[in-house]
């Protein structure tokens, strides 16, 4: 029996999740921005049929945005990541495995569970409108790449009322449907790829699933040929209800203005690691090894630049906020140059493992260790309860001036106690 493969994707996931709260933005072109206000990163389809680019700078956008009622929102990644789980809940409860491909997209195994694929996809649909408010397109097919490439017409094709099951369709309307779209819709297939494709003669999406296989693999690699052999229905992707644990973590992110001076850059500094942190301790895992570094604005051409890092190896692994704070804060120290204006800095942790499995010493002192990994139990968990960052390290400051920009950010809504919505 083939794989019956779903990929639930929620439309514009962003802008959606601006509107739940804010019905005065429906119907209104929305875009959402990048960190410090910068580019734009999501649009609502108003936005888009404006003419409105996706990596736009926002500056260049005030004129139009004026003259046509844009609103821009700053991303809130609060919400964003609440309501993603959310969503991921909610599917978790339709399919045995579930496979979480981004915030906004997941795939499902549907197959031999009895109902007919289309009227499990119009089920979600209907599920997460009614709890969540959030509105998904649904794809189904036998492999992931087809399933990707069926909540793409989903999306776009209203007549279908948001689920396309290409399993459903006559071999004519989807041969049709194929020879529409072109080749570098399908997932993997990259501007570098579509452009080799034109140049083979490939353009669409039928033509692509035509190519022969035979010698694929030594003329263009075996990414190309696995794409072509999802299109035609064979599962080259497995899916899994487990998430392999991240190999890095890396906590950055740009200053909301130029930080001269070394305190500030110890607060970012802090701030990052204590994120980096709790990730860390979130997949279960230790690290080995800090790495701290700085930017100055490579834009500005004229300035004096300076972009050192510096890698430090623990003496054991360790997933403790305050260990690995105090090692990256010592880092930075010494990073730091006077006369020179940082625009970003970040850490990364690396060499993971997982917590259970590192190496014993004899000299540790094993009561220390039990304290501190229960202080950090404590921590997570009265964040988790009370909203991120309801405790934090002094050394992040109390309300640092150096933050990214988000001038036009929405209330978390559901992560924070005093940001709920008031209903009249």
């Amino acid at each position: 029996m083939s794989a019956t493969i779903a990929l639930v994707d929620v439309n514009n996931f962003y802008v959606s999740a601006e509107r739940l709260f804010d019905p005065r933005l429906d119907g209104r072109p929305v875009v959402v921005l990048s960190n410090n206000d910068g580019c734009v990163v999501a649009r609502s389809q108003e936005a888009k049929a404006l003419g409105i680019p996706m990596g736009e700078p926002w500056f260049r956008l005030r004129a139009l945005a004026h003259r046509h009622g844009v609103v821009a929102r700053s991303s809130n990644y609060a919400l964003y990541a609440d309501l993603s789980n959310r969503v991921m809940e909610v599917l978790a409860q339709f399919a045995p495995v579930q496979d979480i491909y981004s915030i906004d997209e997941c795939f499902l195994d549907l197959t031999g569970l009895g109902e007919a694929p289309a009227e499990t996809g119009r089920r979600i649909r209907q599920r997460i409108a009614r709890w969540l408010g959030l509105p998904v397109s649904v794809g189904i097919a036998s492999s992931m790449t087809l399933a990707k490439l069926a909540a793409h017409v989903a999306k776009r094709q209203p007549g279908r009322e948001g689920v396309c099951d290409f399993g459903a369709m006559a071999q004519a309307e989807w041969q049709a449907l194929l020879q529409g779209i072109d080749a570098d819709e399908v997932w993997g297939v990259g501007p570098r790829l579509a452009a080799g494709l034109r140049e083979r003669g490939v353009h669409t999406v039928w033509q692509l699933r035509a190519m022969r296989t035979e010698g694929m693999r030594q003329g263009s690699g075996v990414a190309l040929e696995r794409i072509v052999r999802e299109l035609r229905g064979e599962a080259c992707f497995c899916l899994t209800d487990v998430v392999a644990p991240r190999q890095q973590i890396i906590s950055s992110r740009s200053f909301g203005r130029e930080v001269t001076g070394l305190d500030e850059l110890e607060q970012a500094i802090s701030s990052y690691m204590a994120r980096a942190a709790h990730k860390l301790r979130s997949q279960g895992s230790v690290a080995s090894t800090v790495q701290v570094f700085l930017r100055t604005d490579p834009h500005r051409v004229r300035a004096p630049q300076h972009a050192p890092s510096m890698r430090i190896g623990l003496l054991r692994p360790s997933a403790d906020t305050l260990l690995l704070v105090r090692t990256a804060l010592a880092g930075v120290r010494q990073l730091w140059r006077a006369g020179f204006a940082y625009r970003k800095a970040g850490v990364v942790l690396s060499d993971l493992q997982p917590a259970g499995q590192t190496q014993a010493d004899l000299f540790a002192d094993t009561g220390r260790e039990a304290s501190r990994a229960q202080l950090m139990q404590t921590l997570d968990r009265i964040n988790a309860r009370m909203g991120s960052g309801t405790l934090r390290l002094a050394s992040e400051g109390i309300d640092p001036a150096w933050r990214m920009r988000r001038g036009n950010v929405s209330p978390a809504y559901t992560t924070r106690w005093e940001e709920l919505a008031r209903v009249r």
